[in-house]
């Protein structure tokens, strides 16, 4: 099967999206399908620290178009796809020659991926992985919040109303795309995880804290507390910074590392500075994938407060890691922990989230069985299972739009600009031609 990905966030760009897009790619071309990503450019230098442990090379690596961009107004890490390239992505993807078209956001490059399905008539799915009514606010605080909403519900009517099938990670987000567009048939699917990624030595790793306490110092015979995500305000890092001083009293001996980077880097880093938790606090900014999967194992519970993650990946990656978690109930988080699996699901409760935290650190037992029990909870999301439903997914709605609206066709101008059916036709044309000029020119 051949399938192209549109997404707006790509690699370097680091998200929910850009892992579940790579992920789900990576596992169909193990499989045997053909899988071509459609994604913006982003500058040469990003300003990103060299990594700590090199990646292997590995053979399951998608084919990528990157479209010319321009920076995104509202946040430094994004870009803006630019709209007069519509034409060159065409001409690439036309020569992939797709069965279905698989959209994975909401702004240019979806567009691509929506015009591209409607002209050539093939079947356009689309994954709602954000809750922008939640993020919304944040991107654009110089409007008032009901506003912002109510255009971010007025566009997401209109993606939806152009997808012919919807995927979501969650029954929550499941409800809401109901809410906006009922009726419409849907598919509830998680993003797994490569297990591949998240096994490492006791040798490996030793050699990792001993690179990564040459970077940080401060680590240096300190109990690692981890959270890993995009450093904003949706993910309620905040809440980890006010109660860290109460870990602190009971436990001195902890460090809270913040791995990941974000447009409230800055904020949280003051933030930590006025509760005082300066000198316990690492961030880290971005860290490549192999170095984060070595972060995990390091650490000795991942701490996860975020309200708005529908995903709830990096839960997942640490489980997989044998690292209890401590997590607040919603959304993705809820979903793939599904209670006290691997680790506590809390109230959105400081006192609580704290409790759960010293409980396994002051508790060897409860400790080595909650790390045993997330490995094997863990086990059940691996990425190449998932994806084993995603292409039935993709089979069926393929088979069911041909009946419902004929096989995929070709554009006029296409055609017109494809030199092997213009070397065929134009013999046609001109004998034609000949053909009607000779009694002219006879006469």
């Amino acid at each position: 099967m051949r399938i192209v990905m549109f997404t707006d966030a790509y690699w370097p760009r680091v998200n929910g999206v850009t892992v579940s897009v790579d992920s789900f790619a990576r596992a169909l071309i193990r499989q045997g399908h053909q899988v071509l990503i459609i994604c913006s450019s982003y500058p040469e230098s990003c300003n990103l620290p060299p990594p700590l442990m090199k990646e292997d090379d590995r053979d399951d690596a998608p084919r990528v178009v990157r479209v010319p961009s321009l920076p995104a107004f509202v946040t430094k890490e994004d870009r803006i796809a630019k709209f007069t390239s519509w034409h060159w992505v065409f001409r690439k993807v036309e020569e992939f020659n797709p069965q279905i078209i698989h959209i994975n956001t909401e702004i240019v490059i979806a567009e691509f991926g929506y015009l591209y399905a409607k002209v050539h008539n093939l079947p356009a799915i689309y994954t709602f992985h954000t809750m922008w009514e939640d993020y919304g606010p944040n991107y654009f605080p110089m409007f008032p919040p009901l506003l912002v909403r109510y255009v971010i519900r007025r566009v997401l009517k209109i993606i939806l109303a152009r997808s012919y099938r919807v995927i979501v990670p969650t029954p929550q987000i499941d409800e809401v795309v109901r809410k906006y567009r009922p009726g419409i048939e849907t598919f509830l699917l998680p993003t797994g995880i490569d297990p591949a990624i998240f096994d490492h030595s006791d040798g490996e790793t030793a050699a990792f804290r001993e690179k990564f306490e040459a970077r940080y110092p401060e680590i240096r015979g300190k109990r690692l507390l981890l959270f890993a995500g995009r450093v904003v305000k949706e993910k309620n890092i905040g809440f980890l910074l006010r109660l860290l001083p109460g870990l602190l009293e009971r436990r001195p001996e902890v460090m809270l590392v913040i791995a990941g980077n974000g447009p409230d880097l800055e904020y949280y880093q003051e933030e930590a500075r006025k509760a005082g938790v300066t000198g316990h606090c690492v961030f880290t900014g971005y860290m490549e994938r192999e170095d984060l999967s070595l972060v995990y194992r390091i650490s000795e519970i991942f701490l996860f407060p975020s309200l708005t993650d529908t995903q709830g990946l990096v839960t997942l990656e640490a489980m997989r890691s044998g690292t209890p978690v401590v997590a607040i109930g919603a959304l993705g988080t809820l979903m793939v922990m599904g209670g006290d699996n691997g680790g506590f699901m809390v109230k959105n409760d400081s006192a609580e989230f704290s409790r759960r935290v010293l409980e396994l650190l002051e508790d060897p037992d409860l400790y080595r069985k909650k790390a045993a029990e997330a490995r094997i909870h863990a086990q059940a999301w691996s990425i190449d299972e998932v994806t084993k439903r995603l292409v039935g997914i993709y089979e069926a709605s393929i088979e069911a739009y041909r009946e419902e609206y004929g096989d995929p066709k070709t554009p006029v101008w296409e055609l017109l600009i494809d030199k092997r059916w213009w070397k065929v036709n134009r013999k046609i044309f001109m004998r034609k031609a000949v053909k009607k000029l000779r009694p002219a020119v006879a006469s």
